[in-house]
């Protein structure tokens, strides 16, 4: 999928996944308990690891492509075929990739693949409290707030 931008997604592939992985810095924003919060450093087996769990049926994982480089994930996952419901998550690289409309093209197309190929009736998402960035791109692209619980904010956008 290719919007007019230069910003795609593309299926996550293991080769994919290293790629974005290699260059991949953790985001401190998204952290409520920052005593949790560590440096991220690449490591072979654990994305190998972490890219097996992310596959099976419940769970699409992209590849957001910037020209021919991934740049980010996007999954739609709890995909529940009975509720024709998924949620929608997502992560840039770094904070090179951020604040350009990469992420908000990304998330129109992957709502666009969930309704037309799909077939889902609603997109879910959550953010925690303190990122506001991830809040405000929701809410743009027609997100409706729903609630606020412990550090999250929860969202729904039903097809139109």
């Amino acid at each position: 999928m290719q919007s007019n931008n230069i910003v795609g997604l593309r299926p996550m592939t293991r080769e994919l996944c290293h790629e974005l992985y290699k260059s991949w810095e953790n985001d401190d924003s998204i952290y409520m308990d920052m005593s949790i919060f560590k440096e991220y450093v690449y490591n072979e087996e654990s994305v190998d690891h972490y890219f097996d769990s992310k596959q099976g049926t419940s769970r699409r994982i992209f590849a957001i492509m910037l020209e021919d480089r991934p740049i980010g994930e996007l999954q739609l996952k709890q995909i529940d075929m009975d509720k024709r419901e998924c949620t929608l998550s997502i992560h840039m690289q770094n904070d090179n990739f951020k604040g350009k409309g990469y992420g908000t093209e990304a998330e129109k197309l992957a709502i666009k693949y969930a309704f037309d190929e799909l077939g889902m009736v609603a997109v879910n998402a959550d953010t925690v409290v303190k990122n506001t960035r991830s809040q405000h791109i929701l809410e743009k692209i027609g997100f409706q707030f729903l609630k606020e619980e412990g550090y999250f904010r929860y969202y729904r956008l039903e097809k139109s």
